[in-house]
C-alpha cells in the first residue's frame, strides 16, 4: 500500500475536524468538497455562510452544505473565542478591544478553535504568506511540551525499490522555517522529524544528524553544533536510534559507514537526515526531488501543541486535499501519544 494509501485510510477510520480559514478560496473550496464527499475529515470552513455557498455553487460543488460554515464577524463567535486570545496574550499587554479584532481575523480564529478543543487541525496558505498563517500558530497553538521551535519537514517518496531509507521513504528536515537553527533547535529538529517518521510516514525512525564531517574527520564550529546537537537530541530521547555528526554517505550508504563509522548505531541505514542548517536542508531536498525525480510531500510542519500546516499560494487542489490528510494524520498521532 503506497503511503497516501495509508494516510487516507487511517483518516477515513479516524474522522479529525480539520479547520480551514481560507473559506472563499476556490482551490480550497474544491479540496474540502474531495474530503467530504470521501469521508476523511469533518471540514469546518470560516467565511460568510451566503458567499461561501454562491462561490461551490459556481464550481459546482455538491457537498460543501456538509461543512461546518463559521462567519468570522458574528458577535457571537467572537464573544466566545476574544477571552481565550486575550487570556493568551495579555501578558503582551493587549486589550480586549484588540483580542476581539484578531479574533475576526480567520487565521486566528481557526488557531483558536484548535486551542479550545473544537477543531483538531488547521490548514492555511493558498491566500496568506508563510509568516502571516505561522504568526497566528505561534501565538495561539504554542509548541510541545519540551520543544519551543517549530520546523518544516519534507516526506521524500524515492522510487520503488531505492535501496535508501525506509522502504524507500526518507525524511528531510528543516527545508522551510529555521535559517540557522542552534544546537539545541537541531536537537529538537531531531526529535520532531522522529515523531513526524512515525506519525506521517509509518517509519520507525533512524535518525543523521548531518555535517561535512564523519567522527571527528574536519573541524569548525557547525562541526561542533552537529555534534553538542547530537549530545542534546540523545539526552532527550535516548530511546531514539541517533547518531551524528555524519557525513550523508555514511549515514545512507552501509559500506561507507562501516569505514567512516563502525561503531553508529545507524549503520548507514538512516531514514531521517538532519541537515546542519536552513539553507543545507531547502537545497538538498529541492536537489533530490528535482534531479532525482522524487516525490517532496510538505513542508510538513513540526513542534506545534496542535497541527497546523501552511500551502503554496501557488498550489494546486490536489496539494491542499493531500495536506488535509497529513493534518489529520498529524492529529491522530498527537491524540495517541497523549493518551
Amino acid at each position: 500500500m503506497e503511503l497516501f494509501e495509508k494516510l487516507t485510510s487511517k483518516a477515513h477510520a479516524n474522522r479529525q475536524r480539520i479547520v480551514l480559514p481560507e473559506g472563499l478560496e476556490p482551490r480550497t473550496l474544491t479540496a474540502a468538497d474531495r474530503i467530504i464527499e470521501e469521508e476523511l475529515a469533518d471540514i469546518i470552513l470560516i467565511g460568510h455562510e451566503s458567499e461561501i455557498k454562491e462561490l461551490a455553487a459556481q464550481l459546482k460543488l455538491k457537498n460543501i452544505d456538509k461543512a461546518q460554515i463559521v462567519d468570522p464577524s458574528d458577535e457571537n463567535v467572537i464573544d466566545k473565542y476574544a477571552p481565550l486570545f486575550f487570556e493568551l496574550r495579555k501578558k503582551k499587554g493587549i486589550s480586549m478591544e484588540e483580542a476581539r479584532l484578531t479574533t475576526a481575523n480567520p487565521l486566528y480564529l481557526g488557531c483558536l478553535m484548535v486551542k479550545a478543543g473544537d477543531a483538531d487541525g488547521q490548514v492555511a496558505g493558498a491566500m496568506n504568506t508563510t509568516g502571516n498563517v505561522l504568526r497566528a500558530a505561534f501565538q495561539v497553538i504554542k509548541t510541545q511540551p519540551g520543544i519551543n521551535v517549530v520546523s518544516g519537514t519534507f516526506v521524500m517518496l524515492l522510487n520503488e525499490g531505492s535501496k535508501f531509507g525506509t522502504n524507500g521513504i526518507l525524511i528531510f528536515a528543516d527545508c522551510a522555517v529555521v535559517p540557522n537553527p542552534t544546537a539545541p533547535e537541531l536537537a529538537q529538529i531531531a526529535i520532531s522529524s522522529a515523531k513526524t517518521a512515525r506519525d506521517i510516514a509509518g517509519i520507525e525512525p533512524r535518525v543523521a544528524i548531518l555535517s561535512f564531517s564523519t567522527k571527528g574527520s574536519a573541524k569548525s564550529e557547525s562541526v561542533d553544533k552537529v555534534i553538542e546537537a547530537t549530545k542534546i537530541a540523545h539526552d532527550m530521547a535516548p530511546e531514539l536510534i541517533l547518531d551524528g555528526e555524519l557525513q550523508a554517505d555514511a549515514a545512507l550508504v552501509p559500506a561507507v559507514a562501516s569505514n567512516k563509522a563502525p561503531n553508529s548505531p545507524l549503520s548507514g541505514r538512516a531514514n531521517v537526515l538532519i541537515f546542519p542548517s536552513l539553507e543545507v536542508g531547502n537545497i538538498a531536498y529541492k536537489l533530490v526531488q528535482r534531479l532525482g525525480g522524487v516525490q517532496a510531500v510538505g513542508p510538513v510542519l513540526q513542534g506545534l501543541a496542535a497541527p497546523v500546516n501552511d500551502l503554496s499560494r501557488g498550489c494546486f487542489p490536489e496539494d491542499i486535499y493531500k495536506t488535509i490528510i497529513i493534518t489529520c494524520n498529524q492529529a491522530i498521532g498527537l491524540k495517541e501519544n497523549n493518551r
